[in-house]
């Protein structure tokens, strides 16, 4: 576990009124709290980059909504005290710059006046969805986080001033139970985003509860940066993150679930993730995670909306420790149950002939990066491999009967697709095929049962776990830390194949 943050104990209150059967518990505890995301199945302009009106755009954004609403009514019936809506998930995605002008609000600084837009409707002019969300979070009770677009204009005394005179923002807002927006934040970090600006300053966006006490928010993208995510869980102690994302899975080592348990696993918080839903553009994927348990949503096949709600503890007190009984135990497995021994050595035929008796290294795309590899050739085993700076080492014991193909990788280099950021990983993950070639592929299903030890020599102290097993499902190692200057991975058994293993650093003052 990364120990870069002090503990932070946090007052709660329970509200036995709202105390209802819930994922996790069917009575309201002292120290917890009821969150709920709702993973949602955007409505979508079918031409995003035709110009329309004011009126036009909000007849859209009224549909979805709608659904907001009653999301928010049935989250409140099992005892939600906030709710997270996913980014994007008013008015969609695929914007010009000049198309998305008519779906944007005008919003104020929540610092700079106390509003409340259900019950002030008319202070400000191009308001209305604002006025929707806050009447939601006012009827019934509940803080509410939702993703809009949101203008602000601007002179061009402003340096950083669009010729057009206008920003235009990925914001969240918060309201409070009483409908008043109590926070914004506008996204730092966008992805290919053309209609939007980045502020011309950094949002470190904080929003206090009665429940949990402070909540962090950033949105999507930002999570794999140091800014604001990282600085503002630091510097001001965060233990609950609200995030709204609009995240396209990528396997094996950047799935959404996969990457949001890992995050809050890292930095031992509770983050609250909600998603979008559309399977057919490979986005799903939402979840309420603390340290040591995940309440994840993840499906390609239904083109439906998920609500999520569970019942969590306020602080994140997850310690890890070595067991020296799963450290015995992991090197005590008898060799009768190895694959590739005795009655079972046909099961490696296939990998037979592609791998030969003396594992060797070759290179693989993953993620569009260029992976060092180095193959399971054998029952159990000691393989290390190495790139630039960091050396990756695999103890591992085959525990199923599989012919499958596992390799280790390693990559420390600057990722630059999609993206530019500095990437330090160790990886154990299973291959498309029994063919090199389909090493680094997305793959979703496995048979493969590994108990493992993986461990690196990792020059940051920011090293996200990652453990995703068959049908794209998670799962918590047995151990993690910081042991002899390398970052440990340990884990025995699992409930289904292995499909990634992983541990991915961040070098944030390598990105550029």
């Amino acid at each position: 576990m990364l120990r870069f943050m002090a503990a932070l104990t946090f007052g709660s209150s329970c509200i036995l009124v709202l105390c209802y059967q819930v994922l996790t518990a069917d009575v309201c505890r002292e120290g917890h709290y009821v969150a709920a995301v709702y993973e949602h199945h955007v409505i979508l302009n079918p031409n995003p980059t035709a110009i329309t009106d004011r009126q036009s755009a909000l007849e859209l954004m009224n549909r979805n909504l709608d659904v907001y609403e009653e999301q928010v009514m049935a989250a409140v019936k099992q005892g939600a005290q906030i709710i997270i809506f996913p980014e994007d998930g008013i008015h969609g995605f695929n914007f010009t710059r000049t198309s998305i002008y008519p779906y944007l609000d005008f919003i104020p600084y929540p610092l700079s006046v106390k509003w409340n837009p259900c019950k002030e409707a008319d202070l400000f002019n191009d308001t209305e969805v604002l006025h929707r969300l806050s009447c939601m979070a006012l009827k019934n009770q509940v803080f509410l986080v939702a993703n809009m677009g949101t203008k602000q204009f601007c002179t061009h005394s402003d340096p950083y001033c669009p010729p057009d005179g206008r920003y235009h923002f990925n914001t969240d807002v918060v309201f409070s139970e009483s409908g008043t927006l109590i926070a914004r934040y506008r996204k730092q970090n966008l992805y290919f985003e053309y209609a939007f600006n980045i502020p011309p300053e950094i949002d470190y966006t904080i929003f206090d509860t009665p429940f949990a006490g402070k909540f962090g928010i950033f949105t999507c993208f930002d999570i794999l940066f140091y800014e604001p995510a990282v600085n503002l869980i630091m510097q001001h102690n965060v233990k609950q993150v609200a995030y709204p994302t609009a995240w396209m899975n990528q396997l094996p080592l950047l799935s959404a679930i996969e990457f949001q348990q890992a995050f809050a696993t890292a930095f031992n918080i509770n983050l609250l993730a909600a998603n979008i839903h559309h399977p057919d553009l490979g986005m799903t994927g939402s979840g309420i995670y603390t340290p040591s348990k995940s309440f994840a949503y993840y499906d390609t096949e239904s083109f439906s909306g998920k609500l999520i709600v569970a019942e969590i503890p306020v602080t994140s007190e997850h310690e890890t420790h070595l067991d020296n009984e799963i450290q015995e135990s992991f090197s005590s497995i008898h060799m009768d149950t190895q694959v590739c021994y005795k009655e079972n050595k046909k099961a490696c035929d296939g990998i037979a002939k592609e791998v030969s008796k003396e594992a060797y290294s070759f290179y693989g795309e993953m993620m569009y990066d260029n992976f060092t590899l180095r193959p399971l050739t054998e029952p159990k085993g000691d393989i290390h491999i190495c790139s630039n700076t960091l050396c990756c080492y695999l103890s591992y014991q085959r525990l199923a009967l599989s012919d499958e193909l596992y390799v280790l990788g390693v990559f420390d280099d600057l990722h630059t697709v999609h993206g530019t950021y500095y990437v330090q990983a160790c990886v154990l993950v299973k291959c498309g095929g029994v063919n090199y070639t389909t090493c680094g592929q997305e793959v979703t299903e496995a048979n493969g049962l590994i108990n493992f030890q993986l461990k690196g020599n990792f020059s940051t102290v920011f090293v996200f776990p990652l453990l995703l097993r068959s049908g794209v499902t998670l799962d918590f190692a047995d151990y993690l830390g910081w042991k002899n200057s390398y970052y440990v991975m340990q884990k025995k058994g699992g409930s289904s194949g292995l499909v990634t293993a992983g541990l991915y650093g961040r070098w944030y003052e390598k990105d550029k």
